[in-house]
């Protein structure tokens, strides 16, 4: 820079009555700046492009994807900083609990020990309103069963279980301990689907009216589809409803999804990794 103006670095710091290693040391700085600004500026367009498919997302999970998915070195504040500059925050309502839950969740020790099910609506304009049945690993918060239907009936709820068990149990549920939370809803309470939780050796555990957060693990897994499929798309017919609900669980969810409570792993990297520490204890 002073070079530029015809003058030595040597004069033109004796003149300014400032030292060459300031000198030199500023130099450094402000090139620090400039390539910071610039990763920043990159940092700051992957997160614009994650928001973009997950607006609903935090700063907490865009920070996991970034370190956990993209291998990027960052901090949280480094993330929540870029985020509240750029208007990316996502926005959270608060809602206060109309009555207080007198009793406690279970707490699943394994996988397949606990599963949760549950059901939720939405519209498809061409067809009416379709039913969507979710079955969820409480330990692993994988999505082991699901069924999309025009019809929610008993029958549709035994669907999205028997995907479950054929996946998880190939060999037989009937001894391995598993109970099945729900709430008290027509379906699970049915005659023909208790008798087949029997006849399986499945307990069933309904929620009650004084303990809200029952089935809460499985009632926010449905909160999550919602916000990133459903709310997110105009479904034109059932099949293209369930095949993209389909692919987002199966492999967005299942196989990448970050959860902080799983150690920022997805549900099948956290469940291998449970069956990998069981056996190397076995050994």
């Amino acid at each position: 820079m002073l070079r530029e103006c015809g003058y030595s670095i040597r004069d033109a710091c004796g003149a300014l009555g400032i030292s060459r290693s300031g000198y030199y040391y500023f130099l450094k700085r402000r090139v620090q700046g400039q390539k910071e600004e610039i990763r920043e500026d990159g940092i700051l367009q992957k997160i614009k492009g994650i928001k973009t498919d997950h607006p609903f997302w935090g700063y907490r999970r865009v920070w996991a994807w970034l370190r956990y998915r993209e291998g990027i070195l960052i901090n949280q504040k480094r993330v929540r900083r870029l985020m509240k500059e750029n208007a990316l925050m996502a926005t959270q309502t608060v809602h206060r609990a109309k009555r207080r839950a007198q009793g406690s969740k279970p707490r699943a020790k394994r996988p397949c020990e606990y599963w949760g099910i549950d059901m939720t609506k939405f519209l498809i304009s061409s067809l009416g309103w379709v039913y969507l049945v979710i079955v969820l690993d409480w330990c692993t918060k994988k999505v082991v069963g699901w069924n999309l239907s025009l019809r929610s009936r008993a029958l549709e709820w035994r669907k999205a279980l028997e995907m479950a068990l054929l996946r998880e149990f190939p060999y037989g549920v009937r001894g391995s301990g598993l109970k099945l939370i729900s709430d008290n809803g027509s379906q699970p309470t049915s005659t023909s689907f208790m008798r087949d939780m029997r006849v399986l050796g499945i307990e069933q555990i309904f929620t009650s009216y004084d303990n809200p957060k029952g089935n809460a693990e499985t009632e926010r897994m449905m909160r999550t589809i919602k916000e990133e499929v459903i709310w997110l798309n105009e479904f034109s017919s059932l099949e293209e409803a369930r095949e993209k609900i389909g692919r987002w669980i199966e492999v967005d969810y299942n196989k990448l999804y970050v959860h902080s409570e799983l150690g920022y792993r997805s549900p099948e990297e956290y469940e291998s990794l449970y069956y990998e520490e069981n056996l190397r204890k076995a050994a």
